[in-house]
């Protein structure tokens, strides 16, 4: 089964429904998605989570700190004074 939905092209958002979570771990480590829900699907997009896709399923994650995480570049600079 899992093979079946890591074939598509797509991998927006997953929705599992189980009362083991041993196996909803090990649902969420091997689903291809960019968000896995447990016991819900998704129906809402708050601005705290990392929302966004793998494969074709966006280019990025959306949500203010990941939204900007994605647009900066991080760079170091090193000084050594003489």
């Amino acid at each position: 089964m899992i093979e079946a939905v890591n074939a598509y092209d797509y991998g927006l958002q997953a929705g599992v429904f189980t009362s083991d979570i041993n196996r909803a771990f090990r649902l969420f480590d091997a689903l291809e998605m960019g968000g896995v829900w447990i016991n819900d699907i998704s129906t809402v997009r708050h601005d705290h989570y990392p929302y966004g896709g793998v494969k074709k399923s966006g280019f990025g994650l959306e949500g203010v700190a990941y939204a900007i995480q994605e647009m900066t570049e991080l760079k170091f600079l090193g000084i050594k004074l003489m």
